[in-house]
């Protein structure tokens, strides 16, 4: 059966799809329809945090199913209510609200209209650069141009200074300001981490000025870079966490947290119907726990350190910086990128881009460091070919 040809025909043509068929995975290997292996750097775009068919995702999914689908949150139900107390015993003390929703793009969706009905105002300040999703709300916090101009005009109220910019946020921030909404480490804007005294300088004129602090944690949170959550290397805790991607291991979950800095709600102002159902719950605590139990963090920290020092090794004209935070890694090109994936792939390789020219790896936390060391072979063998 030819799949690619029935995708063709028959998908929305909205993604520019690399041309295999991707049928299993096992750890942070992957296979194709004609068997052929891949190492994969890519994890879903960072949310196969545990690699594929691990047996904690497998087990919590079987045992689930075969109880409990689906709860509306008009129900209390059980498994959600576990999940919300792993939650508050991850999270700061200051976040220990959590709306539980879909995605990425749902959770920042939310956390925009959550800053603006606590704080009355309506502006929200982003980074240049930075990437939040693609719905309205989302959208209208998102830089790049590619995304934004085809569904203008976006949501109002919304403005950019550049990242990583102590003296912009200062002239940015005012008694206007609903919220600043960032990322710790920019991921589709190029793998590009912050500096600590820019996110002090965040929190400080936040509080000062009566502005909510988002933290954009879809991409970062979950151990990916060494620390459970990224804002813990910085030392700063927001108003409000969006997290989502690697929380279920790979089934779609979002997350709002947050505390006594915002509110207070309006009963049925934000509500999902698919949020914080059992399947997705019971998969997410077994995540969680694991995470917590086998030091998941910890190891992604030595992983990435040790990664990063083979990649800087590589001696190419090609390269012109390599940089990120755990398992989180860029390798930015001296030209486009695009190639060097295809490249890649053509050598069992799977990596992601972050924009025109930078090679992004989000590998699974559970890869072995004897594949990285072979991802990175293969990355000196294309970037010299």
């Amino acid at each position: 059966m030819n799949y690619r040809d029935i995708e063709d025909a028959h998908t929305s043509g909205l993604y520019q799809k690399r041309r295999i068929v991707l049928t299993r995975g096992r750890g942070a290997r992957v296979w194709d329809a004609d068997g052929r292996e891949y190492i994969d750097c890519t994890a879903g775009i960072g949310v196969a945090v545990l690699g594929h068919a691990h047996p904690v995702i497998i087990d919590a999914l079987r045992a689930q199913a075969d109880r409990l689908i689906t709860c509306h949150e008009l129900f209390y139900n059980d498994q959600r209510a576990a999940l919300l107390e792993q939650l508050n015993a991850i999270t700061p003390a200051a976040l220990n609200k959590f709306f539980l929703c879909n995605s990425g793009t749902e959770a920042n969706e939310g956390a925009i209209k959550f800053a603006r009905m606590s704080t009355r105002r309506r502006e929200i300040v982003a980074a240049m650069r930075g990437f939040h999703g693609k719905t309205l709300g989302s959208l209208s916090a998102t830089w790049g141009k590619t995304y934004r101009e085809p569904f203008e005009p976006l949501v109002p109220g919304f403005r950019f200074i550049p990242y990583d910019d102590t003296e912009a946020a200062r002239h940015a921030i005012t008694d206007a300001t609903a919220a600043v909404i960032v990322e710790i480490v920019q991921g589709e804007g190029g793998v590009r981490p912050g500096s600590g005294e820019f996110f002090s300088e965040l929190r400080r004129l936040c509080t000062e000025r009566g502005a909510l602090l988002i933290v954009d944690e879809v991409q970062t949170g979950f151990g990916r870079t060494g620390r459970m959550f990224a804002f813990e290397h910085h030392g700063v805790v927001p108003d409000i966490l969006t997290l989502a991607k690697s929380v279920a291991g790979g089934l779609p979950m979002g997350v709002i947290a947050f505390g006594d800095t915002v509110g207070p709600m309006i009963k049925q102002s934000h509500t999902t119907t698919f949020g914080g159902n059992p399947l997705v719950c019971a998969v997410a605590r077994a995540v969680l726990e694991y995470l917590v139990t086998a030091q998941i963090p910890r190891r992604a920290a030595e992983l990435g350190e040790h990664f990063r020092a083979v990649l800087c090794r590589i001696s190419s004209p090609r390269i012109r910086e390599i940089r990120g935070l755990g398992l989180m890694i860029g390798i930015e090109l001296k030209e486009k990128a695009g190639p060097y994936a295809q490249r890649l792939m053509e050598e069992g390789v799977l990596v992601l881009l972050a924009g025109n020219t930078v090679l992004r790896l989000l590998p699974p936390l559970t890869i072995e460091k004897a594949e990285l060391d072979l991802v990175a072979d293969r990355i000196a063998a294309v970037l010299n070919a």
